[in-house]
């Protein structure tokens, strides 16, 4: 888990505080749920991958920069982009005003443990949270 994604506080309720800013789940089901997530200026949510869930993005305020596979795209406010269960992703916040989002999970598995972080290309081992020695190992889910 890298810096950005650790809690600055305690989980309170259905709030989650980020390094780069917070998620408040809206409503969830059996195989979806809908967050509200605002994304301070300048950070970057960790590039990561799900394997029994997509995601749909629509921008509220800002604009995202969001990398989806081998695809960069900035998406502006009132608009939206889908990413699909198995590919790598990751959104910023390229702006100087908060970036808000609603996520729409929609999977057979929600589970923390679908999140699989990726590192960045310019993370040191130390910087995921990892030793050395264990740097080279494939990714674990969790």
């Amino acid at each position: 888990m890298t810096e950005s994604e650790n809690p600055t506080q305690e989980d309170r309720g259905n709030v989650r505080e980020r390094f780069w800013g917070k998620v408040r789940v809206l409503e969830e089901g059996s195989r979806y749920r809908i967050n509200h997530i605002e994304i301070k200026p300048g950070h970057t949510m960790s590039t990561q991958i799900h394997y029994h869930r997509s995601e749909h993005w629509v921008v509220v305020s800002g604009t995202a920069k969001v990398t989806c596979g081998e695809e960069e795209l900035l998406v502006p406010q009132n608009s939206s982009t889908y990413v699909p269960q198995c590919t790598p992703h990751r959104v910023e916040n390229p702006g100087v005003i908060p970036l808000v989002l609603i996520e729409i999970q929609n999977g057979e598995y929600l589970g923390e443990d679908d999140i699989i972080r990726l590192p960045e290309e310019d993370d040191s081992p130390a910087d995921l949270g990892v030793d050395e020695d264990s740097a080279n190992q494939p990714a674990q889910m969790g």
